[in-house]
């Protein structure tokens, strides 16, 4: 029978049956379940040291924290089943790295106070990749040199701020829905490694036809079909601000995070209460930078910091479109699995490495390229070169070994090998390989900076193990661990920055195919996984050069929190507020969850913060003055939409004494009024 003939029929019998309430018109949004799964976030500061730490990135030695721009935040969203039995943990941190040595602590203490709730399956820890934050958090010696060494107080507000986000999310568990959302953002990144990506074949190059991954992908979190949180996928670097840029940050997505949550949503960060939480995470951004005119801190503009808001407000502008038009609603089971591989030693069949021949993988090394930088985001020394046959003196020495070793040629040629991290153990090779299921949406998750196209294949590789549409797989990168790049074996032998950082040679992309192919389809057939080699803790082999805070002197003639330099008597909108005080050394207590200073406006006979340090608004600035002393200098732009009125500019410090007592105090500038 043809469909023409019975569609008359079947319109009557359904007109009949609402007609006598047997049916009721149904609504696609009310047609789904009202509470699909168990929504929880949390939010918690995860904020460094701000003085004379070394920040990670852009491996720079005079790089030294002086301040804070921004603070920097964990941000979490636990989905669970409507049992609470299986349960995913999707952790957003604003740090360059996540590695091992967090990982650990962090399982560790979540083990201790809730249980096997989250395990090394369920739970996904993922770095924005901010350039602007201070290192030395890693127990692997690579990530410690430019840091001067490991600082443990860094280490603990970050592992401190995760688990609390993490325990305020699983707190806050309770039934809500998922949504899944699909657009695309195509003026906040561009390809900084085009050479490398034309290399590669005409059918990946033709998903990408502008070079760069356009895709963003937004999670959205409901309560009573109103949105309490999002998290955000989109492929961009953290290198906004330059690596002359000394004042904590989260960089674009630690901006698009907060101007969405603070600007657009009115969260309070200080008032313990979470409010819209807002994440912007990475995917494959191995080839993405923000910098859109290709030099360090330009385009769009040529003020790095202003980039860094536009570059910030782009994300969160897609995702907010993405927010407002619904999306699918995610439904089905929640699933995860993870297995650690040593990447050092992979026998890779044919059927990845796109030659028809097995290959193997070897131990890491890191080629003169790496060293030299990527030109576009972080240039290095100049006597280092991008590119095959540029580092001439370099290629003689790796020639020889070459010859030496023809293993080694077939795993790492063409590259000019510098550095064997992995034999001298300096960077990691048992690294973790997880996908997560949230119903239809599946994540694969790395540690490595994947290429776009990187990326793409091991998208298709999920979706083929799992039997997903490939809309429905992201990848990752940045989480769980770091150890550098991971490119095609194409874009490999261009041997750029990207190429040379790809530690385990040209074989280690189909490396990884084959290991999430054997992941993702023991999730999908819904058995176990081999968990792999143990991860070693390094723990007891933490080292530092640079020494903690001796004694805090106030400068002659001064106590601590006076007021060195003052603010103007009045001000108009736009203006910036400046003031200066005589401070201390804030490495002696970092304020986690709280503000070194706050902007505070005169109500009735009392006081109100309208701004604190992790404002965009405002800028904590430290210096040593002489030997003992410091300098800490408050500004505050004073944004459009500021009352007029009365203010002030409060500052608290901390001073050590040589006893190592810790004194805390506080500086309150004269008032100042906004016209």
């Amino acid at each position: 029978m043809r469909l023409h003939r019975i569609r008359p029929a079947l319109t009557l019998a359904l007109a009949a049956l609402l007609g006598a309430g047997v049916l009721t018109q149904l609504d696609p949004a009310s047609a789904e379940p009202a509470d699909t799964y168990l929504v929880g976030r949390g939010i918690a500061d995860v904020t460094g040291e701000p003085a004379e730490r070394g920040m990670m990135g852009y491996a720079k030695l005079d790089q030294q924290t002086a301040g804070i721009h921004q603070r920097q935040r964990s941000r979490a969203f636990v989905v669970a089943d409507s049992g609470g039995a299986q349960r995913v943990a999707l952790v957003t941190v604003d740090v360059g790295q996540i590695f091992a040595s967090v990982r650990q602590a962090v399982l560790k203490r979540l083990g201790q106070e809730l249980g096997g709730q989250y395990t090394d399956a369920n739970l996904s820890l993922s770095a924005t990749h901010t350039h602007s934050g201070p290192g030395g958090y890693s127990h692997y010696s690579l990530y410690n040199i430019t840091t001067f060494g490991y600082h443990d107080d860094t280490f603990k507000a970050i592992v401190d701020g995760i688990v609390q986000s993490v325990k305020l999310a699983h707190q806050d568990l309770a039934p809500g829905t998922v949504r899944l959302g699909k657009g695309e953002l195509r003026d906040a990144s561009v390809n900084r490694s085009r050479r490398a990506f034309d290399r590669n074949p005409a059918a990946d190059k033709a998903y990408f036809p502008e070079g760069i991954d356009p895709q963003t992908t937004l999670l959205r979190f409901e309560r009573g079909g109103k949105p309490v949180g999002a998290l955000n996928f989109f492929a961009t670097h953290g290198t906004s601000l330059r690596g002359d840029h000394k004042l904590i940050s989260g960089d674009n997505k630690g901006y698009a995070s907060y101007h969405w949550e603070r600007d657009v949503s009115g969260v309070d960060y200080l008032s313990g209460s979470p409010g819209f939480i807002a994440a912007f995470a990475q995917t494959s951004a191995g080839d993405m930078s923000p910098n859109l005119a290709l030099k360090p801190g330009t385009g769009p503009t040529g003020d790095h910091i202003a980039n860094t808001k536009i570059i910030g407000e782009r994300q969160f502008a897609a995702a907010k479109r993405l927010l407002d038009g619904g999306g699918t609603a995610v439904t089905g089971s929640i699933g995860s699995r993870m297995s650690f591989v040593d990447f050092s030693n992979v026998a890779v069949r044919p059927e990845f490495t796109g030659d028809g021949a097995a290959h193997q993988t070897c131990g890491a090394a890191m080629g003169a390229a790496f060293a030299a930088g990527s030109t576009e985001d972080g240039p290095g020394p100049d006597i280092f070169k991008e590119g095959v046959g540029n580092n001439p003196l370099i290629e003689l020495v790796t020639k020889a070994r070459y010859q030496a070793s023809p293993e080694l040629r077939a795993c790492q040629a063409p590259k000019d090998i510098l550095l064997d991290t992995g034999a001298l153990g300096l960077t990691p090779k048992i690294l973790p390989v997880q996908v997560l299921k949230i119903g239809q949406f599946y994540l694969a998750t790395l540690s490595k900076e994947t290429t776009i196209v990187a990326g793409l294949r091991l998208r298709r590789t999920v979706a083929a193990a799992t039997g997903a549409p490939l809309e429905n797989v992201l990848v990752s990168g940045y989480t769980n661990d770091y150890s550098g790049y991971l490119t095609t074996p194409e874009e490999y032998d261009q041997q750029d920055y990207e190429g040379g950082h790809t530690m385990f040679g040209r074989w280690a992309l189909p490396a990884y195919q084959q290991e999430f192919a054997r992941v993702a389809a023991d999730l999908k057939a819904g058995r176990g996984t081999s968990p792999g080699p143990a991860v070693p803790d390094l723990s007891g082999s933490k080292w530092t050069v640079q020494p903690g805070v001796v004694l805090d002197a106030p400068p002659i003639g001064h106590n601590f929190g006076d007021t060195v330099t003052p603010p103007s008597a009045a001000y108009t909108k736009g203006q910036q507020v400046k003031v200066e005080f005589a401070g201390a050394h804030p490495n002696n207590n970092l304020h986690r969850g709280g503000s070194y200073l706050e902007v505070q406006r005169q109500e009735g006979s009392g006081w109100k913060r309208v701004a604190d340090d992790g404002d965009w608004s405002t800028k904590f600035h430290w210096a040593r003055w002489g030997v003992a002393a410091s300098r800490v200098t408050v500004t505050w732009d004073i944004p459009a939409n500021t009352q007029p009125g009365k203010y002030r500019i409060v500052y608290s410090g901390d001073a050590k004494a040589l006893s190592t007592k810790i004194t805390a105090f506080t500086g309150t500038s004269p008032e100042f009024t906004v016209n």
